[in-house]
């Protein structure tokens, strides 16, 4: 990816050393990358070790502030629970219908899936295609459940999954950039509390060894962790 003047103007302001949370959060906010309302992710280095056994590190967390996207649900049910998935506002609502759409076609339109357990028989089909993506629905984060529209409810109104790449790394949206810090600040430290009661049982020592925030476009801020665990 190219880079404008803006992004090293903003390059040569950045903290080159850990900062706390609140002042991460006001120089991403006064360097935006773009024009657009830019979505502010954070970042978390785990450790290489975190990637072997049955360590990996997944979960949920909801944003007290939302997260400021629009996202789209589909939801894999039939009878009741896919009537109450439309009436809760789910964009996608079927079953052997979408399954052979994720199959054949690879379609995966869509942020979050959600399927009921009975449902779950059949969308086993479709791992291959939304398993790498990160959208199989999951028990671990509420996404395999009967209570479809209340599952839709949270995913549409800040719910976020989370999961640790193969090098021990983890992003996690955080908002917009045009949220209020203290919009922010709610958020992200919702966000490294779920990360932290991630940790597996089995990890000693320290589990978040490094953490960032930036906007889409714009230059990375590292925080200190205790700074946004308070």
């Amino acid at each position: 990816m190219k880079h404008g003047k803006k992004y090293f103007n903003a390059l040569k302001k950045a903290p080159k050393k850990e900062v706390a949370l609140e002042e991460a959060i006001k120089f991403v906010k006064a360097n935006a990358g773009a024009k657009f309302d830019e979505t502010v992710d954070v970042y978390f280095h785990l450790g290489k070790e975190l990637t072997k056994g049955d360590t990996a590190v997944r979960g949920i967390v909801k944003l007290p502030n939302g997260s400021g996207k629009t996202v789209k649900v589909c939801v894999f049910a039939g009878g009741d629970a896919a009537v109450a998935a439309k009436e809760a506002g789910a964009d996608f609502v079927g079953l052997a219908d979408l399954i052979e759409k994720v199959t054949k076609e690879g379609w995966c339109d869509f942020d979050v899936a959600i399927a009921t357990v009975e449902a779950m028989k059949e969308v086993r089909k479709c791992a291959r295609v939304l398993g790498p993506r990160g959208l199989m629905p999951n028990p671990k984060t509420g996404t395999v459940t009967d209570d479809t529209a209340t599952a839709v409810k949270e995913a549409k109104g800040g719910k976020v999954d989370f999961r640790m790449d193969k090098t021990g790394n983890l992003s996690v949206v955080a908002g917009k950039r045009s949220f209020t810090e203290e919009a922010l600040v709610g958020n992200i430290k919702a966000i490294v509390a779920a990360v932290s009661a991630a940790k597996p049982q089995t990890v000693k020592g320290t589990f978040i060894k490094s953490m960032a925030i930036s906007s889409t476009m714009g230059v990375s801020c590292p925080v200190a962790v205790a700074s946004a665990a308070e």
